[in-house]
């Protein structure tokens, strides 16, 4: 194990297939900071060929390797190792952040930081794997084991890139599976100065883990085609999710999903609405990473008790929230990921103001930030529950308002969605909350901000399929159950 240690890791990488660095076959693309609109770097364009070549680096390392037959135990050894090392760069990582994907200081912790203890923890899990005795009917006892699944492709989205990758990347690793990862081409970096770090800083063996960074369709397709993957595991955009899980269907692989959602915060009319409570949901709904996270609870249902005055206080809140380059640390909402993004999002609130919704504040581009993907924090009232706006992912810094009778009518239009991946349930009684948010299809939800976060996450409906993270059963996710029968 190396142990020279980068001193950034803004570069201009190569492609980590079977341990080594390799030059790309089909140059490099630019790599854009959605704060500046500068490139930062330039990033490896892989090859179907390089594609190829990762995956089968992985089959070999898997079927001829040490990897799968290592104990639990030095397989946690890797995994700390990759733990240790995260912490010790997470000012590097955190800085990569910044410019890749524009992470603001108020998201370091959820983006960066929290990364490291998830190897840490998936270390730990690691060893926890072990035979289960199964009570039945008959002679004899049954035990239950799980086996690694054998190669995991992993296709990452750019919006928590860093994060997702450590976390994909763990479980699959702690359940003892190869890997191969693909970040999106909109943040490479962020799986190329991981892999810089499992290179220089772990024991890992050669092959186990491969990073591609292809900008192509077809080199990229090939990671949810190739027989010799025996499981994607993806995040992302539910329209994607389909085409991924269409392409692997041809080989029958285990599939994970986690997808997109429009999940909604229900603020029951007992609720002793705080300032406190306003400031999280404000970040929960609204501006966490401009909008950009799948779990965002984008509708917002109120009775009309309390309609007029959450409204007021959110806007002014809103308004106060400090939109700029995320480099500064005062600053608690950077830009959107590109311009397309800001596009599509500025689209969706045009067409909301065309079915009847009205904008209460935002609605534009901040004044005074002319360069890069900047959109304001914004609130949107009058909206109808099966209004575009209502029913559709913005991925952008938009909240939607929606009124509600009672609680049957807000658990209704809670359900009254495609989606089912989060939410969360406000209300003075928590036992009276604890009944609506269990009428909620959605995979998890908080009671009064209390999250599941102990839980493995997934959603309900076009959310996703499986679940990944948590306990034991996140790793589980990567693995194939298989029943021994034992005579008495």
């Amino acid at each position: 194990m190396a142990e020279p240690a980068p001193t950034g890791l803004i570069d201009t990488y190569q492609l980590y297939i079977d341990g080594k660095w390799v030059e790309p076959d089909d140059g490099r693309y630019d790599d854009i900071s959605p704060a500046t609109e500068q490139p930062i770097a330039a990033a490896p364009d892989a090859s179907v060929g390089q594609v190829d070549a990762a995956v089968a680096a992985a089959r070999r390392a898997f079927d001829e390797g040490p990897w799968a037959t290592m104990s639990p135990s030095e397989r946690a050894t890797c995994l700390s190792q990759l733990g240790d090392a995260l912490l010790k760069y997470a000012d590097d990582f955190f800085a990569l952040s910044q410019q890749e994907w524009a992470c603001t200081s108020n998201e370091r912790v959820m983006q960066v930081d929290g990364a490291a203890f998830m190897s840490m923890h998936a270390a730990q899990l690691a060893t926890q794997l072990a035979d289960e005795e199964v009570t039945g009917i008959g002679a004899g006892k049954t035990l239950l084991r799980h086996e690694p699944l054998g190669v995991v492709s992993i296709l990452t989205p750019w919006n928590f890139p860093h994060c997702l990758n450590v976390m994909k990347l763990n479980h699959a690793l702690a359940a003892g599976n190869t890997v191969v990862l693909k970040p999106s081409p909109l943040t490479p970096l962020a799986g190329l100065a991981l892999a810089r770090i499992i290179d220089e800083h772990t024991d890992f063996p050669a092959g186990v883990v491969n990073v591609v960074t292809p900008s192509s369709v077809p080199a990229a397709k090939l990671l949810t085609t190739d027989p010799r993957i025996d499981m994607v595991s993806f995040t992302g955009s539910t329209v994607v999710g389909r085409e991924v899980m269409s392409a692997a269907g041809d080989t029958l692989k285990r599939i994970l999903l986690e997808l997109g959602g429009k999940s909604a915060c229900i603020i029951l009319d007992d609720t002793d609405v705080t300032d406190e409570m306003l400031q999280q949901m404000l970040f929960d709904c609204c501006s966490m990473h401009a909008g950009q996270a799948c779990i965002l609870q984008s509708r917002l249902l109120l009775p009309d008790s309390l309609h007029d005055e959450v409204v007021d206080r959110l806007v002014a809140l809103a308004r106060d929230v400090k939109v700029g380059d995320p480099t500064d640390p005062e600053v608690q909402m950077g830009p959107l990921i590109s311009a397309a993004q800001r596009g599509r999002v500025e689209a969706h609130v045009a067409g909301a103001v065309e079915q009847g919704a009205r904008v209460v504040t935002g609605g534009g581009r901040p004044a005074g930030l002319d360069v890069g993907f900047y959109f304001e924090p914004t609130v949107l009232t009058e909206v109808t529950p099966n209004s575009v706006i209502a029913q559709e992912e913005v991925f952008g810094p938009v909240l939607s308002v929606l009124r509600y009778r009672d609680d049957d009518d807000a658990v209704a239009i809670a359900n009254n969605s495609r989606y089912g991946l989060s939410g969360s349930v406000w209300g003075g009684d928590v036992d009276r909350a604890l009944g609506v948010a269990r009428q909620i299809r959605t995979g998890q939800v908080a009671i009064n901000g209390c999250g599941p976060g102990a839980a493995p996450f997934g959603g309900f409906k076009l959310s996703g399929l499986g679940r990944e993270g948590g306990g034991i059963g996140g790793v589980h996710q990567y693995m194939e159950p298989m029943a021994i029968g034992v005579p008495a």
